[in-house]
């Protein structure tokens, strides 16, 4: 996977799609993007286009790049394209983002989240045996609140918390996301509004179900601990591992013991039917599941791995603590790559940002992959940020163009850089002071504008 090999067919496809990016830093993106895994899908979702300044190759690979830079503007975007085609004796431009923002808007959004699952399911799929778990894929689930510009179509779209007063919060999204245990990669996402009926993340986890394949196994917190989302795991054959729901009392004393601690019991089907689900749904659940419950220093773990003599108890203690990975690539997502607050101005863009920014990652996750098949290692103990930072230095710097991108190199410097194992470290998630001495904003900005008009100064400041 890794290493694609050249064929005929393919370069001349390649060439096809590369026309306009040619002289351009953005085409160490497009090489990624049309490897031999990824080429037809590439070319399938291509818009017809004219040739333009923005072609759709240069257009997303730009887009990418903003999600990578410390400074995402459109506008740093464009002066780079800028800069770059004068300093290859190219004819000026204009630096004006207009051109390049329609561009990104000509995307279609079926590409990039094609793209996405595609790279992410590559990255899980071909992963190195020594990777998974006792030889199988294990995948993380969780979710988290995105936040977005204040404008009309994103309140609309995505409603700020009702705990808020109108015109102070912000839009928030809600995306659960399935990611590869062994590889860190994205494999699917799903992204709605923050709350209301059939948005919460067991109503978004129940659209990612077909991200799992039978003989895999689902890693997550006491919050998808369901009767309806283990059977429908069960009976598609992936097994579960979760935290056990704090409404649910184990007791020990019940069931057929396997050990400390350690015994199967029978679930019943419960009595209330949930409102999502219809009558017919409701009667295809099985009545009863035979589920594992195990007892750890702080908590019960739920699962569907029964056979103690293949899956020990420590087993399930060891692999449950390796959930703690989801939180720091959720972290890598929205610090690292900056999509914590996303920048787009109208649902739809706000859809795309969001996916560019999983497709990035994923492409980093490549990188790391790479780097760690080279170097002997496992992804997981290489650091997110560091790889981008060598990344982004690296196209800036336009090492290796016409090289391959002296490809052991660059894996060679990604891999110096190991994440630390410091068991029991504690961080406080609270900060000395305050980035900016501004006060909090407690009314809609236009009053404030108005406010600040009459008075000359905001009373609440």
């Amino acid at each position: 996977m890794y290493k694609g090999r050249s064929q005929s067919k393919f370069e001349q496809h390649r060439e096809h799609i590369g026309r306009g990016v040619r002289g351009h830093n953005a085409v160490d993106f497009f090489n990624v993007l049309t490897g031999p895994q990824l080429l037809e899908l590439t070319e399938a979702y291509l818009p017809e286009h004219r040739e333009r300044l923005y072609p759709p190759t240069v257009a997303l690979s730009m887009f990418i790049q903003q999600s990578l830079a410390e400074d995402g503007s459109c506008q740093r975007a464009v002066n780079g394209w800028a800069a770059q085609r004068a300093a290859e004796g190219l004819s000026p431009q204009s630096v004006r983002t207009g051109a390049y923002c329609r561009a990104r808007q000509r995307l279609p959004v079926e590409m990039v989240t094609a793209l996405t699952r595609e790279t992410g399911r590559l990255l899980c799929g071909e992963a190195n045996t020594g990777w998974r778990w006792r030889g199988r894929t294990v995948k993380l689930v969780d979710g988290t609140g995105i936040s977005m510009p204040d404008t009309p179509d994103n309140q609309a779209r995505y409603p700020q918390p009702s705990s808020q007063a109108p015109g102070v919060g912000f839009p928030l999204a809600r995306l659960v996301g399935v990611i590869c245990l062994s590889t860190g990669a994205v494999v699917d996402a799903a992204i709605g509004p923050f709350a209301g009926k059939g948005h919460s993340e067991h109503g978004l986890v129940r659209e990612l179900v077909s991200a799992f394949d039978a003989g895999e196994v689902m890693l997550a917190d006491a919050l998808y601990c369901s009767y309806w989302l283990i059977a429908t795991l069960q009976s598609a054959g992936v097994d579960v591992l979760f935290e056990q729901h704090g409404s649910r009392y184990t007791d020990f004393r019940r069931g057929r013991r396997l050990g400390t601690r350690d015994h199967v019991v029978t679930w019943s089907k419960p009595a209330q039917r949930p409102a999502w689900m219809t009558c017919a749904q409701y009667a295809a659940y099985p009545d009863a599941l035979s589920v594992r419950e195990v007892k750890g220093e702080k908590r019960v773990l739920v699962s569907t791995l029964l056979n103690p003599r293949e899956v020990r108890k420590k087993d399930l203690l060891a692999l449950y603590a390796q959930r703690w990975h989801v939180e720091l690539d959720f972290r890598n997502i929205k610090t690292t790559l900056g999509m914590d607050v996303l920048r787009c101005l109208t649902p739809q863009m706000v859809e795309k940002e969001l996916w560019v920014n999983l497709l990035a990652y994923n492409l980093i996750r490549l990188l790391m992959a790479q780097a760690a098949q080279e170097a002997g290692l496992h992804p997981r103990e290489l650091s997110f940020k560091h790889t981008v930072q060598i990344w982004t230095q690296w196209l800036l710097l336009r090492c290796g163009r016409g090289q391959e991108w002296q490809r052991n190199t660059l894996f060679q410097l990604i891999a110096q850089v190991r994440v630390g194992q410091r068991p029991g470290r504690l961080e406080p998630r609270a900060r000395k002071r305050r980035p900016k001495s501004y006060p909090w904003l407690k009314v809609p900005r236009t009053l404030a504008r108005q406010q600040i008009r009459e008075l000359g100064y905001l009373p609440n400041g």
